[in-house]
């Protein structure tokens, strides 16, 4: 039987998964990815742990099938940051993760010098610390001599197309969110690249494109037969919201991970909007993705139930339920990994006494990441006003209890497609494309019929959530004026 194999790198884990034309599983298999932080602020990945980490998934996931029936293969992957390689296309240095935040002097010099607005207009994009023109020109100003030396520069799925294929290219989903990219144009503007002050840029690929064959040497690797097709893959937003099924306006993707994400898919950009809205290539031609994003999600979760020795997801999930909604004085600010309110901006409990316990800890972090979350949100609805469903996907869509937390603090539907594992799918699925066994993207995507959870706001919880999400918001604007004295 024909399968396909869809690789997922996130900022945790690296996944493989094997599926059949119509979207069902067949294995997966996964592994953690450390992340390594050599400095304070640097968030870091050594390019031989990713690949010799990538292959094994690959051999785990394909053990038990004949590697011939495997048609094509795509990657999907957290956007932004940076790989570089040499002249000779080896590794230069570690990889530079998204949350990095080495280029902050960078962008806060570029925002005070007006550089964002003036480039939105051709580019699309807002100028943060994990794009990787901010990295570049951190590594540029921080570690000349590295900088000299660098022959290309790729992301993390590149990259590992790359050591599948020996192919060196930069896929249109994500390098089209580099601000390198122009949007009229549809490339590269080299005079963007003059005006940020860098360089070294490979040829674009689309997502469902071959954009390579499995080499001798990754099919030793991993198990994988020779000359096997790989397409460009994906930006991981780009690769939930096709599994998550959008179609037109009046539906938004909620991804909820490492980051927080709102995922809208438009046909046209709205010039009469206030808001610098991201904008980005969408794997289906003359279609864009639109989005808000943080690191502001279920991360700090994890790093709680770790701090305090908790892994049992159940019994925190039944000690939230067995509080009252929205009634703890305890407030969590979800910034551990990076903020949505201001550059530097760090995480923090807040309200805590004697008779908290560890249940209004957990409580406030599942309210505190959505209150996070609705900062894009509400941002989001200016541009899809008709927007009137949340499609859910990531870890916390597991989580009945935050799940209708969502909905009650929205006000919006929320539906949760049970697929596993979104970004193994989407990469898979634009592999099926780009190997001709669907048209286009719309119709691999129609193909799909995964079943969906779905919860109702309560209107008898709007009042207090409403009052808690003020307070919240008034709380970081405390924060943010306290930060502005720490970090003038």
């Amino acid at each position: 039987m024909t399968c396909w194999l869809g690789i997922d790198c996130g900022g945790t884990f690296i996944k493989a998964g094997l599926f059949r034309e119509d979207g069902s599983e067949i294995a997966v298999a996964r592994r953690n990815l450390p992340v390594l932080s050599p400095q304070p602020g640097w968030a870091e990945r050594d390019p031989e742990t990713l690949w010799q980490t990538c292959a094994a998934v690959i051999r785990e996931a394909i053990a038990t099938t004949d590697p011939a029936t495997i048609a094509g293969i795509g990657i999907s992957a957290q956007g932004k940051g940076l790989f570089t390689l040499d002249r000779d296309g080896a590794p230069l240095g570690n990889g530079i993760l998204s949350s990095d935040q080495r280029a902050l002097p960078v962008v806060k010099r570029w925002q005070a010098e007006g550089v964002p607005a003036a480039l939105y207009p051709e580019t699309r994009q807002t100028l943060w610390t994990g794009h990787p023109v901010s990295i570049l020109r951190a590594l540029k100003e921080q570690e000349p001599a590295r900088y000299q030396r660098i022959g290309s520069i790729l992301m993390s799925h590149d990259y590992l197309r790359y050591r599948l294929t020996g192919a060196i290219a930069c896929e249109e989903t994500n390098i089209s969110e580099s601000n390198l990219y122009h949007f009229g144009a549809g490339r590269y503007q080299p005079s963007l690249a003059d005006t940020l002050g860098i360089a070294a840029l490979p040829p674009i690929v689309g997502a469902s494109a071959i954009a390579g064959h499995i080499s001798a040497q990754a099919a030793a690797a991993t198990g994988l037969r020779a000359g096997t097709p790989v397409v460009g893959g994906l930006f991981d937003v780009v690769s939930t919201a096709l599994c998550a099924g959008l179609h037109d306006e009046t539906m938004l993707n909620v991804v909820l991970g490492t980051w927080s994400v709102v995922t809208g898919f438009t046909d046209h950009i709205d010039d009469s909007q206030t808001i610098p809205f991201v904008y980005g290539k969408s794997a289906t031609p003359g279609q864009y993705i639109v989005h808000e994003a943080s690191p502001t999600s279920a991360a700090n979760l994890e790093w709680i139930t770790a701090l305090l020795g908790e892994h049992d997801y159940r019994a925190i999930n039944d000690s939230i339920a067995a509080l009252p909604p929205a009634a703890s004085s305890v407030y969590f600010v979800p910034f551990l990994y990076g903020s949505n309110a201001g550059l530097g901006m760090q995480a923090g409990l807040y309200g805590l006494q004697s008779f908290h316990g560890r249940a209004h800890i957990y409580q406030a972090v599942y309210e505190g990441v959505i209150y996070s979350l609705m900062h894009h949100l509400e941002r989001m609805r200016q541009r899809f006003p008709a927007a009137r469903v949340l499609r859910v996907t990531g870890g916390p869509a597991k989580s009945v209890v935050w799940m209708q937390m969502l909905a009650d603090i929205s006000g919006n539907s929320v539906e949760t497609p049970r697929i596993a594992e979104t970004g193994c799918l989407g990469a898979a699925l634009v592999a099926m494309v780009g190997t001709g066994a669907y048209p286009d993207c719309p119709a691999a995507c129609a193909a799909l019929k995964p079943p969906l959870d779905s919860y109702r706001p309560n209107p008898a919880l709007a009042d207090a959530y409403a009052t808690k999400y003020r307070h919240y918001r008034e709380l970081i604007a405390q924060l943010r004026a306290f930060n502005d004295t720490l970090h003038p």
